[in-house]
């Protein structure tokens, strides 16, 4: 099993006329990713092509969602566009019995993210993840379930699970548990804006809740007390082992680093600080990522779920 995306998932691509979603599509089709449709206003009832397959474009979600079963969709929109993308996309799933919307799209006015996440929590069969990530990955037996800009020849089936608020660190952490022989069942780039929908503690207990990830990578930033909310949740639920890692060490206090949640101010928010949440929760702390590979082997081996 997976989270939330796997190979029977039916895909949306908005903006899918766009540069940015023709090209992700393509992409998305050549890792088998079941992509069943596309919308763009004004553009219904026109097929377009994606390395010889011809995918349906719609004008509406509404539309789109009723006519082909869609449970996921990703948003490859400009960010003036792209909260309004959100809230017709959760409304469709709502109206079609939920759906996992997957933003890309960076840059998007900090208020109309508010308005969009606050439409989202209104229904609760629809997840939204970003914006500003890679998206989710499901590596299967024959491709997967890519919705989202990561590359996906990195990955491979497995047991990790995987969480990030940098894209990519993320890959590194694939990488890295690549690196001692083992795969990912979903890896999940949730994106460091201050306002976003999915978060740490949402991934981490569906995890837990997948009989096939037996550990979990979560890599943290600075900024914001995510990382330390996440860590307490961690400590009271998590049953299975967590390799924590936290972006930013060498970051000065005030200065924004890179995701627009990066910052440390009035003392909160360090990269020490959540280190030290980790470990009193019990989390296997790397401190560089190149040491994430490493550091989970010695996690599965302590759990007995590796030898030495």
């Amino acid at each position: 099993m997976a989270i939330w995306v796997d190979e029977d998932s039916k895909i949306l691509i908005q903006g899918i006329t766009g540069k940015q979603g023709t090209f992700h599509g393509t992409r998305m089709l050549r890792y088998n990713t079941n992509v069943v449709g596309g919308v763009t206003p004004g553009k219904g009832g026109q097929k377009i092509d994606l390395e010889g397959n011809e995918i349906p474009v719609f004008n509406t979600m509404s539309e789109a969602v009723s006519q082909t079963g869609a449970d996921v969709s990703a948003i490859y929109v400009p960010a003036r566009f792209a909260a309004g993308a959100i809230h017709e996309a959760a409304e469709a799933f709502n109206e079609n019995g939920g759906g996992l919307i997957v933003c890309i799209t960076e840059g998007i006015p900090t208020l109309d993210m508010i308005k969009a996440v606050d439409k989202v929590k209104q229904y609760d069969g629809v997840r939204l993840i970003g914006p500003n990530c890679p998206g989710i990955i499901s590596p299967g037996t024959d491709g997967g379930c890519k919705v989202g800009i990561m590359p996906a020849f990195i990955h491979k089936k497995g047991r990790i699970g995987i969480v990030s608020k940098s894209g990519t660190l993320t890959y590194e952490a694939v990488a890295q548990t690549m690196s001692v022989d083992e795969g990912q069942t979903t890896c999940v780039g949730i994106g460091g804006d201050p306002v976003s929908g999915t978060g740490f503690i949402d991934c981490l207990e569906a995890f837990e809740n997948d009989p096939e990830t037996v550990a979990v990578v979560m890599i943290g930033e600075i900024g914001g007390s995510a990382e330390e909310d996440a860590a307490e949740w961690v400590k009271e639920n998590m049953s299975k082992p967590v390799v924590g890692f936290v972006a930013g060490s060498t970051a000065p206090p005030g200065k924004r680093m890179g995701h627009a949640g990066a910052i440390i101010s009035g003392g909160k928010g360090t990269a020490s600080e959540k280190f030290v949440a980790f470990e009193k929760a019990g989390i296997y702390v790397a401190r560089d990522p190149s040491e994430i590979g490493r550091v989970l082997v010695g996690a599965l081996t302590d759990a007995g779920l590796r030898e030495t």
